[in-house]
């Protein structure tokens, strides 16, 4: 069953919005529906084909809000008409206003003298600016949608104009208006903002056919294999291999990372990075839809579907929150004038002024754009948090547990040293070792191999090769069995291992010739550059780190000095290192796993985050909730920072909202001050503000990358 993406157009209510996607879940027809604001994006999860589910969310979105259209995510659409309303918008409000200060200085200047006239050209005004909001709430209360923000709007201001609060029913209207307009632009340019600066996609690529002609061809018209020219100054536009040329690239879109590297022929390139140098011929390896350029696009605009505890618990609150709010109005409008000093106009006034703030935009809007700014701040740096769940959870860390070989440090994996005993050359043992080794994609086999070849060594034809997880690789050769592996290969064969190789620090690779002991070679992996500054940046947060490896002890020692680890853990198989990860959470709290091999897939899907390097295997990318493109444990800190800078402003925005709305309720219920202004600001000032809050994350990342 796959999920199916719909986008919803014209839909500006955040808190209609969390009604409709109530409402398409309890739908036979569908399993399970998440809406993302931001996004305007619906994603179902269904047995029914598009065409079927497209007729039944639209009436559904019908029955709820005017206006809705419901379209296919994949299907192109122009938003020609949205710049029409915008300007129909403006023009709204400012002939609204215009009338609506005429009618004030009116009624100031001439007073009660032609207050006829005044009232009507108020209620021109008010028409003006209302009246769409009018017809709205009549047709919502027809499908009996009584408390939403154009019925509680309609509601208050009447309510005004029957006890003669005639400017301030027309200026709480005016100014409702402004403050939608301005949450809608808000959102509008925080999504746009993102979505530029991850869509890497091209329009179109230079296809180089078999006579050298060059012709311009739309990106997903390319086809594995194809070849393209891609000129100095260009983007990569698809995944691929160069095969001819040689050039600098800049992968900082990609990866974050700002120095170029070198590309020549053979060299693999992500799209999204940019020709810095050289004309180069690259030969396609995936489709648009399967490169980078796509994957980061999708992973910033889907990250948000997967709603964190806080946004979840955002729309449970909002569905009590404004009837408790209507309730307390009602209340204050009948039952206080009663029992206190019987002035019905002064209570009704200050209940009209509840009504106005009763509606939780703020709050349902204000949590998920938190973390859709996070998302997209931190895919500048080469981060790509797969849901908002995973950001939300990271900011809770309490360990971080990564893999050694790929992540901590290059696994580029060089021979140091050859031992060979029992009658065999050094040259002869490596000639036997790289025969093995050639079948394995295992760094230190790629390491022995390509120092072979490198000493001229020829390969020799093995026959019935066997690789032995965790352990090595058994074959024939020439007509021997020759084994090459670890001290645990070693045991499992009876191979008696030459003690002088225990106290060697680096990976040892052991060969037996027909069960004999022919040698031992010594590869040494390097630390990455940054491993040991991340490590120390973990631990001044009190974050408790370790080490998780399949290497041997005493490798696995060297590099948790080196990198300054709380604790390793060596001599793992896969499962084993699952094991190890629940015991360290049941010490320590929450766990992040950050590995990069086809073994760490199990741990990295069994931790509470799951961290892949992006130089890793496809499937611990499949399995993982953020990804590290620039595969540097820096990023590690960077994204737990911007975790927990997201999840801040997000409780921030909450706070704010909920104490600004409670304080203008206590002022109007005490009788301090009741104003119909002030609840307006409690309302769409209050979400206008949250918004630029949350878009004070991507502005400060982004300023902090330019530096």
């Amino acid at each position: 069953m796959t999920d199916k993406i719909f986008i919803l157009d014209n839909l500006d209510c955040p808190h209609c919005a969390s009604k409709i996607e109530q409402k398409i879940n309890t739908l036979p027809e569908i399993e399970n529906a998440v809406f993302t604001f931001t996004t305007k994006k619906l994603t179902v999860k269904s047995q029914h084909s598009s065409d079927v589910l497209i007729g039944l969310l639209q009436q559904t979105c019908d029955s709820i809000e005017d206006g809705v259209n419901v379209r296919l995510a994949e299907k192109e659409h122009t938003h020609h008409h949205e710049d029409t309303d915008t300007k129909k918008e403006y023009i709204t409000l400012i002939g609204g206003f215009v009338i609506f200060a005429v009618a004030f200085a009116l009624e100031h200047i001439f007073s009660d003298s032609i207050k006829t006239i005044y009232i009507a050209v108020y209620v021109i005004a008010y028409l003006i600016l209302g009246g769409e909001i009018l017809i709205k709430s009549c047709k919502n209360i027809a499908k009996g949608q009584l408390l939403d923000e154009n019925f509680l709007m309609s509601i208050a201001t009447l309510g005004a104009f029957a006890i003669q609060e005639f400017s301030e029913a027309v200026g709480v209207m005016l100014f409702f208006r402004i403050g939608e307009l301005f949450q809608d632009i808000a959102v509008a340019r925080s999504r746009s903002q993102i979505m530029r600066a991850v869509d890497l996609r091209p329009e179109t690529v230079s296809l180089v056919k078999e006579n050298d002609d060059i012709v311009n061809i739309s990106a997903e018209e390319v086809n594995v294999g194809d070849i393209l020219l891609v000129r100095v100054g260009d983007r990569i536009p698809l995944d691929a291999v160069v095969i001819e040329g040689t050039s600098q690239i800049d992968t900082s879109a990609v990866t974050g990372e700002s120095m170029p590297i070198i590309v020549s022929k053979g060299s693999s390139i992500l799209s999204g990075c940019i020709n810095k140098s050289n004309v180069i011929k690259i030969r396609v390896e995936k489709v648009l839809e399967e490169s980078m350029v796509t994957k980061i696009l999708h992973s910033v605009e889907n990250a948000v579907a997967g709603k964190p505890r806080i946004d979840n618990f955002i729309t449970r609150f909002s569905r009590i929150y404004t009837p408790i709010v209507v309730l307390i109005a009602i209340c204050t409008a009948t039952l206080i004038p009663l029992f206190t000093d019987g002035d019905f106009t002064r209570w009704i006034y200050t209940a009209l002024s509840f009504l106005v703030m009763s509606c939780p935009c703020a709050l349902v809007l204000s949590v998920p754009l938190a973390f859709f700014c996070g998302i997209g701040a931190s895919s500048q740096f080469g981060i790509l948090f797969k849901n908002g769940i995973a950001m939300e959870v990271l900011a809770k860390i309490k360990c971080v547990v990564t893999d050694k070989t790929g992540t901590v440090t290059k696994g580029v994996f060089e021979v140091q040293h050859i031992t060979a005993e029992n009658g065999i050359c050094e040259n002869e043992l490596l000639q036997f070792c790289a025969s093995c080794e050639q079948f394995s994609t295992h760094p230190v086999a790629y390491g022995i191999t390509e120092y072979a070849q490198k000493n001229g060594i020829d390969l020799l034809k093995a026959d019935n090769v066997e690789e032995i997880s965790g352990m090595g690789i058994k074959a024939d050769i020439n007509g021997q069995t020759v084994l090459c592996g670890n001290q645990k290969l070693a045991k499992k064969f009876h191979i008696a291992v030459s003690e002088k190789h225990t106290t060697v620090s680096g990976t040892k690779v052991f060969v037996a010739v027909n069960g004999k002991y022919a040698g031992c070679l010594v590869l040494s992996d390097t630390v990455k550059e940054n491993a040991e500054t991340s490590f120390g940046m973990l631990k001044r947060q009190n974050i408790f780190t370790a080490l998780l490896t399949g290497d041997e002890e005493k490798n696995a020692e060297v590099v948790a000095e080196r990198i300054g680890a709380d604790k390793y853990y060596a001599r793992l198989l896969p499962q084993e290192k699952l094991e190890k990860l629940q015991e360290i959470r049941q010490q320590y709290g929450s766990v992040m796993f950050v590995g990069d091999g086809i073994n760490d897939a199990p741990v990295l899907a069994g931790a509470d985050v799951g961290g892949a390097m992006g130089s890793g295997s496809d499937s611990a990318i499949e399995v993982a909730d953020v990804v590290f493109m620039n595969s540097d444990m820096l990023s590690v800190v960077k994204s737990l920072e911007i975790a927990k800078k997201t999840t801040s402003v997000a409780m921030q925005n909450v706070v704010f909202a909920i104490t600004v709305k409670v304080i203008v309720m206590i002022l109007g219920i005490t009788g301090i001050y009741a104003n119909m202004w002030l609840a307006v600001f409690a309302d769409t000032g209050v979400a206008v503000l949250c918004i630029l809050n949350s878009v004070r994350i991507l502005l400060q990342y982004r300023k902090a990358k330019s530096i």
